[in-house]
């Protein structure tokens, strides 16, 4: 089974790594406590420049308590904060 569009949240250091951007899906690491992953990633989801799929794929997103760090396939390096 092959899945549409997926989104895979992690904590592992190890996927917080730029050269694995692929236009077919995104990989969020979470840099938070295990406590708030939940919260963070609930967040992350109403965040305005993620509200459709075409914003959601193709990114490799690093979450914190200041904001966001994206590498967009093709497109480079962006910062959001939270306020946004």
């Amino acid at each position: 089974m092959e899945l549409r569009r997926p989104w895979f949240f992690t904590r592992d250091l190890d996927f917080n790594d730029p050269s694995l951007c692929h236009r077919r899906y995104c990989l969020v690491f979470l840099s938070v406590e295990k406590y708030d992953v939940a919260v963070f990633v609930r967040r992350l989801l109403r965040h305005p420049a993620f509200d459709t799929q075409a914003k959601r794929m193709g990114a490799v997103i690093t979450l914190s308590h200041t904001g966001l760090s994206i590498w967009r396939w093709r497109a480079g390096h962006a910062n959001i904060d939270w306020s946004n």
